[in-house]
Parts: C-alpha cells; sequence; structure tokens
C-alpha cells in the first residue's frame, strides 16, 4: 500500500485526525496492536504500520467465542497493508469464570488476552500494547475497559476522541478493506448474563447468524435463550424477516432451537445489557 499517494487524497478534515494518530505511535516507539479484524483495529494496524514500521506486529485470537470471519479479515487486510500478523489460538471456555458469564465477563476475557499479549511483548521487545476501543465506547457498559486499565495497555483512538463515524470515513479514504465491516464482538455476548457459554450454543449462534447473512441481512443478531432463538435484524427489514418465517423458523430448529422469534425493536448493540442496571 501506497500511503504517500493515499494520505495526499485525504480531505481537510481526515488529515488532522490521522497525522495525529501517527504521531502518537511515533510517540510510543514500538508496539503490539491487539486486531480483533474489524475497522477500529484495523485503522490502528494501518497507522502503526505507517509510524512505526517493523516497530509493530500485529496479534489476532483465534478462539470458539470469536465471529466468524474475524481471522480471514484481520489476514485479508494484512495482506493489503503489508503489516506483520501473528494468529494466537486461545481457548476461552477452558476458563471456568467465562463460561459461568458474569456481567463482567468481557473484562475476564480482555484481562486473560491481555496478559497473553503482554507477555508477548516482553518477550519480543515491544514496549506497549494498543487495543482499539474509541470515543464512542465511553457512553456503553463496558466491563473490559478494567482490563485496558489494569494492564496499562493504550487506546489511542479514545485518547484522541475518534468517533466510530470518523474512523470509518477514514479506513475508507485510506482503502483499507475493513472499513464498512459491521461490527461483530465475540459469540458469548449473545447469551444472557449467566446463561453458561457451551460450545453446542456458540455453534448454533454462528450458524444461525451466517444463514440470516446469507439471506442478505446485513447486521444481525441471534440472542441464545435456552430453547429459544431471539433475532435481531435492522428495524426496517423485520418485515422482510417475517414474511421469510416458515424457512427461518425451520432453519433454526434443524439446530436444535424449538421456539424462533423475532425482536420487534429490531438490532442494537447490547440489547442484553438492558437489563443490567
Amino acid at each position: 500500500m501506497d500511503f504517500a499517494i493515499l494520505e495526499r487524497n485525504l480531505s481537510p478534515e481526515l488529515r488532522p485526525r490521522w497525522d495525529a494518530l501517527l504521531e502518537r505511535f511515533r510517540q510510543v516507539g514500538s508496539v503490539i496492536v491487539a486486531f480483533s479484524g474489524g475497522v477500529d483495529s484495523g485503522l490502528l494496524c494501518a497507522a502503526a504500520w505507517r509510524a512505526l514500521g517493523d516497530r509493530m506486529l500485529a496479534v489476532t485470537v483465534r478462539s470458539p467465542v470469536e465471529s466468524m470471519g474475524d481471522v480471514a479479515s484481520a489476514q485479508t487486510l494484512a495482506e493489503q497493508v503489508g503489516f506483520p500478523l501473528r494468529v494466537l489460538e486461545y481457548d476461552d471456555l477452558a476458563d471456568p469464570q467465562f463460561v459461568s458469564n458474569p456481567p463482567d465477563r468481557c473484562y475476564v476475557c480482555k484481562l486473560a488476552r491481555f496478559r497473553l499479549l503482554q507477555d508477548l511483548a516482553a518477550q519480543e521487545g515491544f514496549t506497549a500494547l494498543i487495543e482499539g476501543s474509541n470515543a464512542d465506547d465511553l457512553g456503553d457498559y463496558r466491563p473490559g475497559r478494567r482490563a485496558v486499565t489494569e494492564t496499562g495497555s493504550l487506546s489511542p483512538l479514545q485518547e484522541l476522541g475518534f468517533h466510530k463515524s470518523e474512523i470509518r470515513a477514514l479506513a475508507k479514504a485510506l482503502g483499507l478493506s475493513v472499513w464498512d465491516r459491521p461490527s461483530a464482538p465475540c459469540l458469548a455476548t449473545r447469551f444472557p448474563y449467566g446463561s453458561p457459554v457451551t460450545i453446542d450454543g456458540l455453534r448454533q449462534i454462528a450458524e444461525g447468524e451466517r444463514h440470516l447473512h446469507e439471506l442478505g441481512f446485513h447486521a444481525v443478531r441471534v440472542r441464545h435463550h435456552g430453547q429459544l432463538a431471539r433475532l435481531e435484524v435492522a428495524p426496517n427489514e423485520i418485515e422482510r424477516l417475517a414474511a421469510l418465517h416458515q424457512q427461518v423458523s425451520e432453519y433454526f430448529k434443524s439446530l436444535g432451537f424449538h421456539y424462533v422469534a423475532v425482536d420487534l425493536t429490531g438490532y442494537r448493540l447490547g440489547s442484553l445489557n438492558e437489563v443490567l442496571s
């Protein structure tokens, strides 16, 4: 990727934001970037590579709880931009605390993963661990933020006040393959708190969401309520999903669900957090 050419095409609004991100990486010196395969950490990888070259390493964790296509998305961007990528195998389901699915499950997960990446950084001489929280995350329930603080990890997008819309605009202007990738938190977020995260349930969720994507629904969530699957699609697509009720119901029952329901509120991030006070 020829950044020099792409940077000349950045708008007057985006160029200083990109430059500020590059300067933040230069201040750190050398980094490992926790790369989920999404647009936030994807932009960070591109900026770190532009600012630091081989003094950066992107690391993607492959686990049973990861959303479909995360590793493939990470590999595609790494090949496009040219930065080094390492894939680490990790089984979240080996941790009984994670499997029990408490309200701070994301903290349990991130703390374990960040410690793993910190150990790697220490072994290979990298100064800091970088993660992809942005300014919009400050308005949501994010227990994983505590793991960022406890491990001393850095969140440049949040530090510099980058909002999601700005991140996507900058990633699009730079031609990054992840610029329009939908938000894809781990599949464990589809289980209500207190409901154990199981490998069979993860399979049902992954295959169910894949089926909805194949039917042309863009933003989807399959919430796992035991025998019941609660389907979330964009509000303007609920009517089309209802029209496909027989096909969709039969498919989800073939996955092992007994009941299939459509959430009439529609898709939204963190719907399972709505029960928390």
